[in-house]
C-alpha cells in the first residue's frame, strides 16, 4: 500500500512541476491572452464554478447521458458479443456489417441523431451508446472465446442445459473481463458525451466549455476542462477499486 502511494506521489512530480513553472512565468512575464490563463486563474474560476448551480446542472447532464448512454451500449454490446462468442456462425455472418460499422467515428452519426432525436438527451445518450456497443461487443465475445475448454467439457459431462451453462460456466468466467470492457466503455462515454456537447447539443460541461472559449472566458474554459478530467478520473478509480473488491483473485499475478 505504502509502495503504491509512494508511487502515485512520484508520479504527481512533472506534473506539478510543470504548473508552477507555468505559474511562475505568467507571474513574472503576465499573461494578456484571451487564449491563456495562469493556473492561480483557473483554480480561481473552478472554484467560483462549484459554487454555482449551473455548474452541478451541466455536471449531471454531462454524467447522466453517459451513464445512460454507457448503460444502454453496454448491455447491447455485451449481449451481442455473448451470441457471437457462443454461436461462432452468427459472428461469421454478422463480420462485414460489424466492421463495416465499427470504424465510423460516433460524432459523425450526429447530424442524423439530430433529425431523429432532435436536440436533448435522447441525442447524446444515442451517439454514447453507438460508440460503446463496438468495443464492448468485441471485448465480450473474445471473453466467451477464452473460456477455459475444460469448464465446457465439465458442462458436458454434466449434461447443462444451454441457459445452465451460460449461468453456471460462461458468465462467471467471463466477469473479470467484462469488468475491463465496462472500465474502457466508462472512458470512451464519457469523452464522447462532452464531444457531443462541444459539437452540437447545448447542455452540459461541453457546451459550457465551448461558450467560455467563444466568449473569450480562458479560466472558465480551462476550470471545466480540469473538472472533465477530474470527472474521468474518479470514475476509472472507483471502477478500478470495484473491480479488485469483486474480483480479487484477477489482481493476483499468475
Amino acid at each position: 500500500m505504502t509502495a503504491g502511494v509512494v508511487g502515485r506521489a512520484r508520479g504527481l512530480i512533472l506534473p506539478l512541476a510543470l504548473v508552477v513553472l507555468w505559474q511562475a512565468l505568467a507571474s513574472i512575464r503576465g499573461i494578456e491572452s484571451d487564449t491563456l490563463a495562469a493556473p492561480v486563474q483557473i483554480v480561481g474560476a473552478l472554484g467560483d464554478a462549484l459554487v454555482n448551480a449551473e455548474f452541478w446542472i451541466a455536471t449531471r447532464d454531462t454524467v447522466l447521458s453517459a451513464a445512460l448512454g454507457l448503460a444502454l451500449g453496454g448491455v447491447l454490446g455485451a449481449m451481442t458479443g455473448l451470441v457471437f462468442g457462443l454461436v461462432p456462425p452468427v459472428s461469421r455472418l454478422m463480420r462485414v456489417p460489424v466492421e463495416v460499422l465499427r470504424p465510423v467515428p460516433a460524432i459523425a452519426l450526429v447530424p442524423i441523431a439530430i433529425l431523429i432525436f432532435g436536440f436533448g438527451y435522447a441525442l447524446e445518450v444515442a451517439i454514447v451508446a453507438f460508440a460503446v456497443f463496438f468495443p464492448v461487443l468485441i471485448l465480450i465475445e473474445a471473453a466467451v472465446r477464452g473460456v477455459e475448454p475444460r469448464l465446457t467439457e465439465v458442462a458436458r459431462l454434466l449434461r447443462l442445459s444451454p441457459g445452465a451453462r451460460i449461468a453456471k460456466i460462461v458468465v462467471p468466467a467471463v466477469l473479470p473481463r467484462a469488468f475491463v470492457a465496462l472500465r474502457l466503455a466508462a472512458g470512451l462515454a464519457l469523452v464522447v458525451a462532452i464531444t457531443v456537447e462541444i459539437a452540437a447539443n447545448p447542455m452540459g460541461l461541453g457546451a459550457r466549455m465551448i461558450l467560455a472559449a467563444q466568449s473569450l472566458r480562458a479560466p472558465d474554459m480551462f476550470a471545466t476542462l480540469i473538472w472533465v478530467a477530474v470527472l474521468g478520473w474518479a470514475i476509472n478509480a472507483g471502477l478500478v477499486r470495484a473491480q479488485a473488491a469483486l474480483f480479487p483473485d484477477a489482481q493476483r499475478p499468475r
